[in-house]
């Protein structure tokens, strides 16, 4: 089938600004046709569909498929405000190409990262024609879960994000602003350790980028940008593709949650990785995203919910691969329903489950485990801004991240040797273990009065003693207080100023097999992907065990 192109269509917004888009259609086809919206900041131009889909296969499966650049981006009109304005332009362009003689009246939104949240917030505002939305590797907001993560501040994709994606190109710069912005981009490495080197040309350039980091988590200002604050209002059905190690796995599992009709896959991927095959860990052929045909999934998705075609196959509303076991099972809802507390309690230097533990609470329950019969213990856990902890792979966005080379499964045996690193693992598992749902720890710390970060990761340790990472998280306590900026589940601080932090470690489909052991670190920096706090020396003691019952929560599959 041959494909008509027109290109730069200019679409009008409900301010008067013309917004650029390319509009592809089936030649010789009796239309008219449903509609594929794409909007992107990245450019309209290259392969119609983005990174991951097929757009051209849409156009030939009879939709036309229009790809806008958004607002202030390449060729689209008006001032680039990230976030601001994809509610109402996306509902917009909905609206416009439904009345179109090319068009039938319906219209499906898709894209992966921000296309996918555009695709969300224009959701929010109910345009009529709209019938379905698919976000790929998508959040629930800005804020949290994006350009902050447990009061922390994601600088390394943060910072990098901007520059290279945002300013490099399609910002409409001058020549010697593109060479500025360039030299900021082979320098980021420098500017991960001093961010502040940047701040003139990010306030000339972006001045956006101060905004967010004067406006902390949670802050109003960012109500007006987050599918969650709206969720009420989506009505659609929505297909959320994810990974494992996306950056914005949890904003995704959030919109699974509380968007009713939302079929979930999640996948053993980074935010660009996609194929299964990381630098140390290949998942097998079945991981790459193209050999589960997503596409395919798209459009099952729109021909189901625009054109009223029932599936060849039926599918299950949640996909999983699990990692461990490297295979997909299919489960009727997210949480997965047959799980059970897992609770491993720090003794020692050992993660030991005890009798009648199982009870003491779940990832995200509220209060404290009861008194664990694990004697009492403590260690001091030393913070250098000059020579934090690095970022070692888990669910990162970093320069490296086209090759994978940062991101995902990478081993943490030579982290775990430095001294600021505490670590407790189990015994070798005399039977499987799959864990499916959130991973919390539950932690008692004296932090510095300077303040301090309480990072925590969940590791599988190999009998070759490989330690490869699931997940990890980070909880920012602010200086002078023993409290974290958010908890609802914290407790008061006892007289020597420790606190039970509670450290969201993100969520994870796995399989421990016969022999691995678990393991928990902890350590008070992850840096770039977070930036360091405090900027002082400081000290924190780590509490475990006695009336301090430090513990990781995990939930472990019944019937595996």
């Amino acid at each position: 089938m041959r494909i008509v192109i027109e290109h730069d269509v200019k679409i009008p917004m409900r301010d008067g600004v013309l917004l650029s888009a390319d509009l592809y259609l089936p030649e010789g086809s009796s239309g008219p046709f449903p509609v594929l919206i794409r909007r992107t900041p990245y450019g309209k131009s290259g392969n119609p569909g983005g990174a991951s889909v097929d757009g051209l296969r849409m156009v030939r499966a009879g939709y036309a498929l229009l790809v806008q650049d958004v607002r202030g981006r390449f060729g689209s009109g008006g001032t680039f405000e990230p976030y601001w304005n994809e509610a109402d332009d996306g509902a917009d362009t909905v609206n416009w190409a439904a009345a179109q003689p090319w068009c039938d009246g319906s219209a499906g939104l898709f894209g992966r990262s921000y296309e996918g949240m555009s695709a969300l917030l224009a959701a929010t505002n109910g345009p009529p024609a709209l019938g379905a939305v698919a976000p790929q590797v998508a959040g629930s907001g800005f804020d949290e879960g994006w350009t902050y993560q447990g009061g922390a501040f994601q600088l390394g994709f943060v910072l990098y994000w901007v520059l290279y994606d945002l300013l490099l190109t399609g910002a409409g710069l001058d020549s010697a602003a593109e060479r500025e912005v360039a030299e900021a981009v082979d320098a980021i490495d420098d500017l991960y350790r001093d961010p502040g080197r940047a701040a003139e040309l990010l306030d000339r350039l972006a001045p956006y980028y101060r905004e967010w980091l004067a406006h902390p988590s949670g802050h109003p200002y960012w109500s007006r940008s987050a599918p969650r604050a709206s969720y009420a209002a989506i009505k659609v059905p929505v297909l959320n593709i994810t990974g494992w190690y996306d950056i914005f796995l949890a904003g995704a599992l959030e919109n699974s949650t509380a968007i009713p009709g939302t079929e979930l896959v999640v996948g053993p991927w980074s935010h660009c990785v996609t194929g299964g095959v990381f630098p140390q860990r290949r998942y097998g052929l079945a991981a790459d995203e193209q050999q589960l045909d997503v596409t395919g999934l798209h459009l099952a998705h729109f021909d189901r919910h625009l054109r009223n075609r029932p599936p060849a196959q039926e599918s299950a509303p949640v996909r999983l691969f699990l990692t461990g076991a490297d295979q997909w099972r299919t489960f009727p809802a997210w949480p997965v329903p047959g799980t059970r507390p897992y609770v491993l309690h720090l003794a020692g230097r050992t993660l030991t489950e005890l009798p009648g533990a199982a009870a003491a609470g779940a990832p995200g329950a509220a209060g404290a485990a009861a008194a664990a019969p694990v004697a009492p213990g403590s260690d001091v856990l030393r913070h250098d801004p000059a020579d934090p902890v690095p970022t070692t792979g888990g669910a990162t966005a970093l320069p490296g991240q086209f090759t994978g080379a940062d991101c995902g499964p990478l081993d943490q045996r030579e982290v775990e040797r430095r001294p600021d690193v505490l670590c407790w693992t189990t015994s070798p598992l005399d039977a499987p273990v799959t864990v499916i749902g959130e991973a919390e720890l539950a932690v008692y710390v004296t932090p510095d009065a300077a303040g301090a970060d309480v990072t925590g990761k969940l590791v599988d340790v190999h009998p070759d003693g490989r330690a490869e990472i699931l997940t990890d998280g980070i909880r920012r306590l602010a200086p002078g207080t023993a409290t974290a900026p958010a908890p609802a589940t914290r407790a008061p601080a006892d007289a020597d100023g420790a606190v039970e932090v509670r450290v969201r470690l993100g969520a994870l489909g796995h399989v421990f097999k016969e022999g691995h052991r678990i393991r928990l670190e902890i350590a008070a920096s992850n840096t770039p992907r977070f930036d360091v706090h405090p900027k002082v020396v400081a000290h924190h003691t780590v509490h475990h065990g006695g009336d301090r019952p430090s513990r990781l929560l995990l939930s472990r599959l019944t019937d595996a």
